[in-house]
């Protein structure tokens, strides 16, 4: 069955990851490192994982399988899930994949130089209703996809 895991430490789109998820009778677990308020839902599952910083992370990069769906802001967790043969999205509904996770790190890899260095940069911009509405609809692509490969 097609599960969609969120990396939810700091995740703004869990209401609507389980909005899409309840629309497809979808399993979802909420993975973090403390217990979260999630619905009164037998398809949604809260996974605490205790330990360290990538405690989480770890898990998930474990439990991913082929086709499953992971929503996440990580770059590191999207690169090790995209091995897996999994779909991701970052919460403004860009998607990871094959082709730009390299980019991507290559970017994090650069924006953390440049902190070293002493840049003084904002990072990314606040969540606004149009990346919702982004995240909404890729989200609901990716389902219909994944649905009509069979998976």
């Amino acid at each position: 069955m097609l599960t969609i895991y969120i990396d939810a430490d700091g995740c703004a789109v869990r209401d609507e990851t389980y909005r899409v998820a309840d629309r497809y009778g979808l399993q979802v677990i909420v993975v973090a490192n403390k217990v979260l308020t999630i619905p009164i839902n037998p398809r949604i599952a809260m996974k605490t994982v205790p330990g360290g910083f990538d405690s989480a992370d770890d898990w998930i990069a474990e439990n991913i399988d082929v086709g499953d769906i992971l929503v996440t802001s990580d770059l590191l967790l999207a690169d090790r899930a995209i091995k897996k043969k999994a779909r991701v999205i970052g919460p403004k509904g860009r998607e990871l994949d094959e082709e730009n996770i390299g980019n991507a790190l290559g970017g994090r890899e650069l924006s953390a130089h440049l902190r070293d260095l002493g840049d003084k940069s904002t990072g990314p911009a606040a969540m606004g209703k149009a990346d919702r509405s982004q995240f909404l609809a890729k989200l609901d692509q990716m389902v219909n996809a994944i649905k009509k490969s069979g998976r």
